[in-house]
């Protein structure tokens, strides 16, 4: 009885984005637009990331953790770690994740640069890079932002990617494709392109 009130509850928070934001502070909400995963993203790129049991999923760049959130409560055979650089957003990504009462969901504090690809077997991307670029819509002013980081970043994921092997899934939203390998294929495509999703050969 317990576990199926606490479904219910959980359920709840993702009936539309704007109960799930409700998890975060207003200054967190007012961020959701340009920043974070819609639930029907998270939902689409689950699907398709959950290429077999017990997939491990890495989102590159999780801010408050929305997409890797979504992705656990919506596929839960999966296994989904976020990796973000900005210690106060893992730390509300923890508090969400402790509210919904996820089990199969963690968030790792420190750059991307420093994370073992080898410990994973899909990748969700939703450009976290972008940021760098002049005029952009940027979450805070508490890291470094260049434009000789954003092309270092394309780089260095470019290359991690392409140690992955035949067939490794990847879900990009809003992406320049800058750090997409050539040897990974568009399967599908929705919302008019600003979402893809490849598979590596």
């Amino acid at each position: 009885m317990e576990l199926i009130e606490r479904s219910i509850f959980a359920e709840k928070w993702f009936e539309s984005d704007e109960h799930f934001n409700q998890l975060y502070t207003k200054s967190i909400q007012s961020l959701s637009r340009h920043h974070w995963t819609p639930l029907s993203v998270a939902r689409k790129a689950a699907i398709f990331l959950n290429a077999e049991k017990n997939a491990r999923i890495l989102d590159i760049g999780s801010g408050v953790g929305k997409f890797a959130l979504a992705a656990a409560h919506f596929r839960p055979q999966a296994f989904y770690t976020g990796v973000e650089q900005r210690k106060n957003l893992v730390e509300d990504a923890e508090i969400a994740k402790g509210i919904l009462g996820l089990a199969n969901v963690s968030f790792i504090h420190g750059n991307f640069t420093q994370t073992d690809f080898r410990k994973y077997d899909h990748f969700y991307f939703y450009n976290s890079f972008f940021e760098n670029l002049s005029g952009r819509d940027k979450i805070d002013n508490s890291i470094d932002y260049s434009a000789e980081l954003y092309n270092y970043y394309n780089r260095y994921l470019f290359k991690l990617l392409e140690q992955k092997p035949a067939g490794t899934r990847l879900v990009t939203f809003h992406s320049l494709e800058d750090e997409v390998p050539p040897d990974f294929h568009v399967v599908h495509t929705a919302m008019e392109n600003l979402l893809k999703f490849w598979i590596k050969v």
